[in-house]
């Protein structure tokens, strides 16, 4: 399949490969400007725009990695390809960071090149339909009109019309697995099964089976077959949520399926097709934990073709009054109660808290008000102690003789407030605080009070 045609200017100290990657190019109606160098390059940029370069890595004199950090900071939309014969995982890494959409070893097939070619120009395209296009609905089960969300909503469209993996990163809470189901529901595969999986609550030893299936006897306990995710997805969309949790084993069996379409069963001998859409989530730096070799590079690229940032809420103006009024609605209609009112002041704190929960945190107070706000209204005294300080403007007379606790103090406050917004439950409240749940033991511990020497607890 052709891609639309653009200019495209090749760089390559190499007149035989420079004449292949224009022939190439021009066989399927770009346009094509070469260099023999970077120097070339860059007053050829000057004067002309381009909407991809075609770069190798290592030349005599400015070697291509200069050219990339050249057309980032100068070239606005202009995709770049990386062309190279000492192709390294590290190298790939390297050149990912500083901006290159693609990375292609030497030698390449015409069809690679093709790939290459159309997937980078897809990526320029896409972005700038980002930067251009006016507003978007909001997807089903997703709320906010801030620009940040208007953006995840333009990507979640681009997102449903492909079929190639999705990355979704952000901070815990921010509604990953909506978006998720929103590219499915919005795609082709909108009528096949949707499955989510969370990698970290499955144990290690059974991560395998869960999502690759097993045969009968494949381990102790196995005692029928058993089809994986991966299987009864078929034909559908898997989201697999907390992807930077799974072993090392399992990464390696992913990627296999990713690269094979086929999936083969823990005993099984031989492997079956499969017709799959993968959709992975994480709040972790995945790529610098594949950087510091602590997930697999090459897994990482493989779901890395089409990202998408969530941003955390403390980023999304406008969008906290309009989720807090919708969960207030909602946790009223679920429980048959009238649904309680804000004061201006109220909101206007909520509106200033930095909400480290995210929109989880948010939702979680709105069903908290709809239990405990007995007068109907909800003002500034009925927010959490730690909310109540940001209430007062920061220059306000109130805030000038107010008086100050320490980091540690409010930390553990908002803490208690978390803590007691989800019944105690301690693994739902490192969830929505962004910690493990041995951090949140550990804060708990360290602000109980030592005991004295004669076993009492000091006032």
């Amino acid at each position: 399949m052709k891609t639309e045609a653009a200019r495209i200017l090749v760089v390559d100290d190499s007149p035989g490969t420079r004449e292949v990657l224009e022939r190439n190019l021009r066989s399927d109606g770009h346009e094509v400007i070469s260099a023999p160098d970077v120097a070339t390059a860059l007053e050829i940029l000057k004067q002309s725009s381009v909407e991809l370069v075609v770069t190798d890595m290592r030349m005599p004199g400015t070697d291509g990695m200069e050219l990339v950090r050249h057309v980032r900071d100068h070239c606005r939309g202009t995709g770049i390809i990386m062309v190279t014969g000492f192709a390294t995982v590290g190298g790939a890494v390297t050149a990912m960071r500083e901006g290159v959409d693609d990375y292609l070893p030497k030698p390449f097939s015409d069809e690679e090149l093709r790939h290459a070619v159309r997937t980078a120009l897809d990526k320029v395209r896409r972005r700038r339909e980002v930067e251009t296009s006016g507003t978007v609905e909001a997807p089903d089960g997703l709320i906010g009109t801030s620009s940040a969300m208007q953006q995840v909503y333009r990507l979640i469209d681009r997102a449903a019309s492909a079929s190639v993996p999705v990355l979704i990163t952000g901070e815990s809470g921010t509604g990953k697995e909506l978006v998720a189901r929103a590219i499915h529901y919005r795609g082709a595969r909108a009528s096949a099964p949707f499955l989510a999986v969370n990698c970290a609550a499955i144990p290690e030893s059974l991560v395998e089976s869960e999502l690759f299936g097993h045969i009968k006897g494949a381990f102790t306990g196995a005692t029928a077959r058993r089809d994986g995710f991966f299987v009864a997805a078929n034909g559908g969309t898997l989201f697999l949520d907390e992807v930077g949790e799974l072993s090392p084993l399992a990464q390696a069996k992913l990627l296999r399926t990713l690269q094979e379409k086929m999936v083969q069963a823990v005993g099984a001998d031989s492997a079956c097709a499969i017709d799959v859409r993968v959709i992975a989530a994480t709040n972790k730096d995945l790529e610098g934990l594949a950087r510091d070799g602590k997930f697999r590079e090459d897994l990482f690229f493989r779901l890395h073709v089409l990202p998408i940032e969530l941003p955390p809420l403390r980023d999304r103006e406008g969008d906290v009054n309009l989720l807090f009024r919708h969960f207030l609605a909602e946790a009223a209609l679920q429980g048959a109660v009238p649904e309680p009112q804000m004061t201006d002041a109220a909101m206007e704190a909520l509106r200033r808290y930095p909400w480290p929960g995210n929109v989880r945190e948010l939702q979680n107070l709105a069903q908290r008000f709809v239990i405990f706000a007995d007068a109907g209204v909800i003002d500034t005294v009925d927010l959490p102690t730690v909310m109540r300080y940001v209430a007062a403007a920061p220059h306000s007379a109130a805030a000038a003789t107010r008086p100050f606790r320490s980091l540690r103090d409010v930390e553990l406050d908002h803490i208690r407030t978390v803590l007691e917004s989800v019944a105690g439950n301690k693994t739902k409240a490192a969830s929505i605080l962004g910690i493990d749940r041995k951090s949140l033991r550990e804060k708990l511990k360290a602000a109980k009070p030592a005991a004295s020497s004669d076993g009492t607890t000091p006032a």
